[in-house]
């Protein structure tokens, strides 16, 4: 495939069915995972609420609904362009002229393990046009009381390879984000982050921050707090029925801005936790 053409799965914008959903349960906890449709949680419900963007809520594109995770990049790559060792390489753009959120959140992955609280699956990355490096992502999903506890992980094969790790959630717009961060990349004309970091500006935003504090979002009578093993969050709430949270192992544009490279059989992880707790004015 050349480096400029698309599958329909891997257009950013085309529409992506759910296919079956698998639930998992505990307690006032439940999780829909779509694996065929990028391997996304559909739904978080908790006691009750449904916290995230689902599949029917009618924005059905591939970007736009459910929690997927972005390997073996997130956020956009400028132009599909990035230099690894002094090669230049291209891959296909799906999104504004951009290639973004990886390959994983537009392709089925295959569930490995599926129990009442907990799943594992699996992705055989591409090793061609739209991504020459091959490797191997893996992500688990763990229920346990009133916390949902993610982990995606990416293994380079033979070739060494860049790679940048993220889950992005689409939740349902809260009545309030609790989030100070301590900087931010700003965004060129093409809406790209760019370097150096500089003080937080106001929103609403669509940006990549370094935050290290409190991150929740307060929505009815819940409170879900996000916690993550990195300090990179990109935060888009500049749509009127929802805001991302999106924690990620590096900034938008990563592979040139800040370069990780895995060599042969390395692995990078990003776990991500969601807790719930009573919000105001209701008994824990």
């Amino acid at each position: 495939m050349a480096a400029d053409r698309l599958s329909p799965c891997d257009d950013a914008l085309a529409p992506m069915p759910a296919g079956p959903l698998h639930w998992l349960r505990a307690g006032r906890l439940q999780v829909a995972l779509a694996p065929d449709a990028g391997g996304r949680l559909a739904q978080i419900r908790f006691d009750g609420m449904d916290w995230l963007v689902g599949p029917d809520d009618g924005w059905p594109a591939t970007i736009a609904w459910g929690c997927y995770p972005m390997v073996p990049w997130a956020g956009r790559l400028r132009g599909g362009h990035f230099d690894l060792d002094g090669t230049a390489h291209a891959v296909p753009v799906n999104f504004g002229g951009h290639a973004i959120h990886g390959t994983g959140f537009s392709r089925p992955w295959q569930m490995d393990v599926l129990d009442a609280d907990q799943a594992e699956m699996s992705l055989a990355l591409p090793e061609d046009d739209y991504w020459p490096f091959g490797g191997t992502a893996t992500q688990s999903v763990h229920l346990e009381g009133d916390r949902l506890f993610l982990q995606l992980a990416v293994q380079a094969g033979k070739q060494a390879m860049p790679a940048v790790l993220g889950w992005h959630p689409w939740f349902r717009k809260p009545d309030r984000l609790v989030f100070e961060p301590d900087a931010m990349y700003p965004r060129d004309a093409d809406g790209i982050a760019t370097l150096p970091r500089i003080p937080p500006g106001p929103g609403p935003w669509d940006d990549c921050f370094v935050a290290g504090g409190e991150i929740a979002l307060h929505r009815a009578d819940q409170v879900v707090q996000l916690r993550a093993d990195t300090d990179h969050w990109v935060v888009y709430d500049g749509a009127a029925h929802a805001t991302c949270v999106e924690p990620q192992t590096g900034p938008p544009d990563a592979f040139t801005l800040a370069p990780r490279v895995l060599l042969p059989g390395q692995r990078l992880r990003l776990a991500f936790e969601l807790a719930w707790r009573a919000g105001e004015g209701r008994a824990a």
